[in-house]
């Protein structure tokens, strides 16, 4: 890697304090010589689906002006940063995916996205600074941006003045996101700065209750993003052998290629758990090994280019057919979850989904003698003893965040309705802890969860991860053609 430099002291310029004095006659030599090029830019197709947004978004707040900035890029370690990932709420309404950018919607809502342009020519900026494009690469201009999104852009020098002039009791920010912005526009209401106080956090909700329902230009994205991740899936399948153990950081690396291949990257960090692994909800170490005779949980997806993520479970008998235990457990989880999907309808509320699986969860842990009360009482809101072993709700909105619209208030979101257009998943589970003495030694370490994409339609549920197999006799004859396939690299 080429050494990089520190940010300490940048100069407004971009450059280091501990940049080496150039010669003159070097600096002249590079000043000269270079071609000019304009990038073939075309305005994207989804255009008028954020100018949709966007209005959508001004007309719930008349008369003032709202700060919507993206963020900047995270430092890494030292001087090196994460790759960046663009704010989910700034992507929604402009589809720009650069850092540091901040969309300002005034009253009426006449946008101008201001942003971070070319470097010119005209000063040393475009092989001397870290932004420079000998070093980063080529940015677009201001034209060409606003060719592309079709919103009047402003050179991002300009956002402060900007900023001055706005009226703290007609401004809404979403805060968190750029220090700067968080900064220029204190709280109207005197709260602090940090999170999303008083009227700044109204902004949040309407823009995440704004994302429940999903255009078709959405749901095509989430179709695409599913679409790759049956192929990581089946990627994984392939390179997963059944008579010897390899290392869960394997699977998910066969499975990150792909996301970056056929996507921006993968949506959240993969869960890859092997054995007794499966049974932590959240298990991203991934430093186990597979062993023929036990399962694999795998929770992961694909983000495509336009960020918009797919969320999927499978399960997979390792050496390719499950155990009589194995597959009763599984069976039990994949009936829950067809309960499940058949709920998501419009008009429906949202806990029913959760309850109509986990209901079928109860029943398969009575029938295996792990319940101490009856179903109905363990059901009942005052017990719930069954989530000893189920642990986590079953679904969460899906979209350009794998947990879509978490700033929607509980009446819209967690206690509200289902709508036509709403993505959600579905995901039940059973887990038994290698250290829980409730259950049987030989359940023991067996986690199982299986997860799939649902669109809601008037027409029923739409599942959009369809491509991968659910059902186990399906998910064993599935894992030997993806073996007898072979192992391919991505094209």
């Amino acid at each position: 890697m080429t050494e990089e430099r520190t940010r300490q002291g940048e100069p407004a310029d971009g450059t280091e304090s501990h940049d080496p004095d150039f010669p003159e006659a070097f600096l002249s030599f590079m000043r000269q010589g270079w071609r000019d090029t304009e990038l073939p830019v075309t305005p994207r197709p989804e255009v008028p689906n954020h100018a949709k947004r966007r209005a959508a978004l001004a007309e719930a707040f008349p008369g003032e002006t709202l700060v919507i900035p993206t963020g900047n890029e995270k430092v890494r370690a030292n001087d090196t940063d994460h790759r960046f990932r663009p704010g989910s709420d700034f992507a929604y309404l402009t589809g720009d995916l650069e850092p540091d950018s901040v969309l300002v919607l005034r009253p009426g809502g006449e946008p101008t996205l201001f942003m971070r342009p070319r470097s010119s020519r005209a000063t040393d900026e475009f092989f001397r600074s870290r932004h420079g494009e000998l070093w980063v690469g080529r940015r677009p201009t201001l034209r060409e941006k606003s060719t592309e999104l079709g919103l009047p852009t402003a050179d991002l020098s300009e956002l402060d003045a900007a900023l001055a002039e706005l009226a703290p009791g007609r401004t809404r920010v979403l805060r968190g996101f750029d220090a700067r912005v968080d900064a220029a526009v204190r709280p109207y209401d005197g709260a602090r700065a940090e999170g999303q106080p008083g009227r700044d956090r109204e902004l949040a909700i309407t823009i995440a209750e704004l994302k429940l329902v999903k255009d078709e230009w959405e749901i095509a994205q989430l179709q695409e993003a599913c679409d790759a991740t049956v192929r990581g899936f089946e990627d994984v399948a392939r390179a997963l052998p059944a008579d010897r153990g390899v290392s869960e950081r394997l699977l998910e690396g066969v499975f990150a290629l792909r996301a970056r291949h056929d996507g921006n990257d993968v949506g959240y960090g993969s869960i890859v758990g092997a054995g007794e692994h499966a049974t932590i909800l959240h298990w991203v170490h991934n430093h186990g090994a597979t062993r023929p005779g036990e399962l694999l949980l795998m929770d992961m997806g694909v983000e495509n280019r336009n960020l918009y993520t797919a969320d999927v479970t499978r399960v997979l008998p390792v050496d390719g057919r499950f155990t009589p235990l194995q597959r009763q457990v599984y069976d039990a989880v994949y009936a829950a979850q067809q309960a499940g999907i058949e709920m998501c309808r419009p008009g429906v509320a949202f806990r029913d989904v959760h309850l109509a699986s986990m209901r079928v969860l109860a029943e398969a842990l009575k029938d295996l003698g792990l319940l101490p009360v009856s179903v109905d009482e363990a059901m009942d809101p005052a017990s719930t003893v069954y989530r000893r072993w189920t642990l986590h709700g079953t679904s969460h909105m899906l979209g350009i965040d794998v947990h879509d619209c978490a700033n929607a208030r509980k009446e819209t979101y967690r206690e509200g309705p289902l709508g036509e257009g709403f993505v959600l998943t579905v995901e039940p589970g059973l887990y038994f802890q290698p250290e829980d003495e409730l259950v049987p030694e030989e359940l023991r370490g067996i986690g199982v969860r299986i997860e799939d994409d649902i669109l809601v339609t008037s027409d029923g549920p739409v599942n959009l991860s369809a491509g991968l197999p659910r059902a186990s006799a399906e998910v064993e004859t599935w894992l030997a053609e993806q073996r007898e396939a072979g192992p391919r690299l991505p094209g």
